[in-house]
């Protein structure tokens, strides 16, 4: 079987759509303070402003190193085709999100209660990805 071509870019493919839009599994790979990958997988949601966003705890690991470093990568893999994935290298902006407005929204499209997961003295955080380089397989 020949391999498919690797597309490159910095928009988010409309080819991939259906991966951002489905209640899957991403995975982050974020900069530890040892200069090595920490990688974590995460509920994402590609909002309506088209920017591709997760929600995270402000006291996790993977907070903190995107506060020190905002490099990151963001990779989803079809389960239906294990070969046809998405790869975002990205620079992540965080923004505050202590009302849990974002957070519902994910927790809605996943079918849970994000507000379960933390305890009353918990913030979340708002982490959008901001594309530097998008690869896209078929």
């Amino acid at each position: 079987m020949a391999a498919q071509p690797t597309r490159v870019g910095t928009a988010l493919p409309a080819s991939h759509r259906d991966l951002l839009d489905a209640a899957g599994v991403g995975v982050v790979a974020t900069i530890g303070r040892d200069d090595r990958p920490q990688v974590t997988a995460v509920w994402y949601l590609l909002d309506d402003d088209g920017v591709l966003k997760i929600s995270v705890r402000a006291d996790r690991q993977k907070a903190k190193n995107i506060a020190r470093r905002p490099e990151v990568t963001f990779f989803l893999i079809d389960p239906a085709k294990p070969t046809r994935t998405l790869e975002v290298r990205a620079t992540a902006e965080i923004t505050p999100d202590d009302d849990y407005a974002f957070a519902d929204r994910v927790g809605a499209k996943y079918g849970a209660d994000m507000r379960a997961f933390d305890q009353p003295e918990h913030r979340r955080l708002v982490v959008a990805l901001r594309p530097d380089r998008v690869n896209s397989r078929d």
